[in-house]
């Protein structure tokens, strides 16, 4: 898989980002430029016939998505790892959970898809099967997912992203895999530390719907609703989004560094610098 991923930072923590249905590897908008470099290692992969992978062939499943990001980490030297999963990779993220789950560190969901699928009616199917092949269908579905109220030129950027940088083949192939996800029963009751995060305004992944479904499968599961975004908070509030992942992944860390400061200190936070006075 060389050259189908991008690395940032190179600490000690190493993370695996899977990217959405219409993402990349570099279809992450400014969050990357927000991360902690210093204690993570963060690897952004493109799934098969997406990005530097487009072309190569495969069954585009999420089960496969989740093989082949299992693979990489072997291939990194990884033996333990965190996972996020961005919409339709949450799934494979979950995916992952069943293949090797002695591996998984921590799991955080953007917007995720539930081990349950989604609960598309009738007429949604036909307008999500028919986005491999329609520009208006894929503008349709980014411009409801982030609420009906960001700019034209936004919603066209994600679409124009996504055709750019996903075969159709594949595009529409691992969309059954995902929005008919059928292994809560087999995930149910794992107990590794999980985070959702959805945005306020995306209706495809409200709170309530995030409520009934990841935090009932996940027993150490906690739920983020993001101010002042959609479906796409790499985009929309990136910095937000960097704060509520490294804030969980880092969690055990920080537990680990407060247990070396004495209760008797007196010191209940660093003394501020001083401000030099003009004049």
């Amino acid at each position: 898989m060389g050259g189908s991923y991008v690395t940032v930072g190179s600490g000690d923590h190493h993370v695996l980002a899977l990217h959405g249905w219409f993402g990349s590897a570099r279809g992450w908008g400014h969050l990357p430029g927000y991360l902690n470099t210093a204690d993570f290692t963060y690897v952004f992969p493109d799934l098969r016939g997406y990005g530097s992978r487009r072309g190569e062939p495969g069954a585009y499943t999420m089960a496969e998505a989740a093989a082949d990001a299992i693979s990489l980490a072997d291939d990194l030297g990884w033996d333990r790892f965190s996972l996020i999963g961005h919409s339709m990779s949450g799934v494979a993220a979950q995916h992952v959970l069943l293949q090797a789950p002695r591996r998984v560190r921590r799991l955080v969901g953007v917007a995720p898809v539930p081990a349950s699928g989604l609960p598309l009616g009738e007429h949604e199917w036909a307008l999500f099967t028919g986005a491999a092949a329609s520009r208006e269908n894929r503008a349709v579905i980014v411009n409801f997912s982030t609420g009906s109220r960001l700019t034209p030129a936004f919603v066209d950027a994600i679409v124009r992203h996504s055709q750019d940088n996903s075969d159709p083949e594949a595009f529409g192939g691992y969309l059954p895999s995902w929005a008919r996800a059928d292994i809560a029963g087999q995930v149910k009751g794992a107990e590794l530390p999980v985070k959702v995060i959805t945005g306020e305004y995306d209706p495809t992944q409200p709170a309530e719907f995030m409520e009934q479904t990841w935090l009932q499968v996940y027993p150490n599961s906690e739920l983020e609703v993001l101010r002042g975004t959609g479906h796409y908070p790499m985009f929309e509030t990136p910095v937000a989004l960097a704060v509520s992942i490294e804030e969980f992944l880092a969690r055990g860390l920080r537990t680990d560094l407060s247990r070396t400061i004495p209760a008797d200190s007196g010191h209940n936070m660093p003394a501020l610098p001083e401000v030099p006075v003009a004049g």
